[in-house]
């Protein structure tokens, strides 16, 4: 049974900090690739950072500079540390899971197999 279990959201003022955990379990992780999205009221849902199987990231451009991803293979947890947080940054946040072989755009979200919860971060200005 896959699972991927997000915590660490939370209600935040601007110029604050978040540590997002995603802990996954269930199948081979070195075969999935992770991702984390965010979709907030009335939007769609959009990539924030992909984490492919050898640790290599990509980031969305709204996050570059802020956001870090990260993952412990002996845990299986990927991590998101969030910090100089705005307003803009308020949404559900969900982990992610696709195939290292599904192929496009790491921020297609419907090339995931697997998907958390979310956690909810509120940013307060």
């Amino acid at each position: 049974q896959v699972q991927l279990v997000e915590s660490g959201g939370g209600a935040v003022q601007a110029g604050g900090s978040l540590r997002l955990s995603c802990a996954a379990s269930g199948y081979d992780t070195g075969r999935y690739c992770m991702a984390w999205f965010r979709q907030a009221p009335g939007k769609e849902r959009e990539g924030v950072v992909s984490i492919d199987t050898d640790g290599s990231t990509s980031y969305a451009d709204s996050v570059k500079g802020r956001f870090t991803a990260s993952k412990d293979n002996a845990e299986n947890t990927l991590y998101l540390q969030m910090n100089s947080l705005s307003p803009e940054d308020t949404a559900m946040y969900y982990c992610a899971a696709r195939w290292v072989g599904s192929g496009g755009t790491w921020f297609d979200s419907s090339k995931y197999n697997y998907w958390g919860q979310g956690t909810q971060v509120t940013v307060s200005s």
